[in-house]
């Protein structure tokens, strides 16, 4: 093996690692979650049914528990645990993935769910699927249209617009 070879395949986490990490941040948010439902109210109130922070309590409770489960298990040295879970080019090809997608969130905010969507789903098609421009923007397209026929017109579920579907008059 060549030197760049081993640095490109260089392991970056192991599954171990990964487990530990996502338990423990698991854990703060049910912290946080339990806390501030405590602080809402736990209880099931006569004639009125379930407090505040009823429901969010529990599910919080459910969650930790899971998240405990899952620390002690990844807390042993195992054959499993140290597997590789991502190397260098593996981390690259989930940021290929995962800025586009911050950037699509983002970007609802100001243009809208739909419009962005259709740039989201027409940009993989080319970048990722390698098809030709006519046939992403044809899929993109008629997701949206879909997608804004099914929610704002079927459902009357109102999602964030922007400046083209207020053009519209929506």
């Amino acid at each position: 093996m060549s030197e760049g070879h081993e640095a490109a395949e260089r392991k970056l986490v192991s599954y171990r690692t990964m487990d530990i990490v996502v338990a423990g941040l698991f854990l703060v948010v049910s912290a946080i979650v339990i806390a501030d439902s405590l602080r809402l109210g736990i209880n099931w109130r006569p004639n009125e049914g379930p407090a505040p922070g009823y429901f969010p309590f529990y599910i919080a409770v459910v969650m930790a528990l899971a998240s405990v489960f899952n620390l002690v298990r990844a807390l042993p040295r195992t054959e499993a645990g140290a597997e590789t879970l991502v190397t260098g080019p593996g981390l690259k090809r989930m940021a290929a993935v995962f800025a586009p997608a911050v950037v699509f969130v983002f970007a609802t905010a100001f243009i809208g769910i739909y419009v962005s969507a259709t740039i989201y789903i027409a940009a993989f098609m080319i970048a990722v699927g390698k098809f030709p421009w006519w046939q992403a923007a044809a899929v993109a397209l008629g997701i949206a249209i879909v997608n804004f026929m099914m929610f704002e017109v079927w459902f009357l579920v109102p999602l964030p617009k922007g400046p083209l579907e207020t053009a519209l008059g929506y």
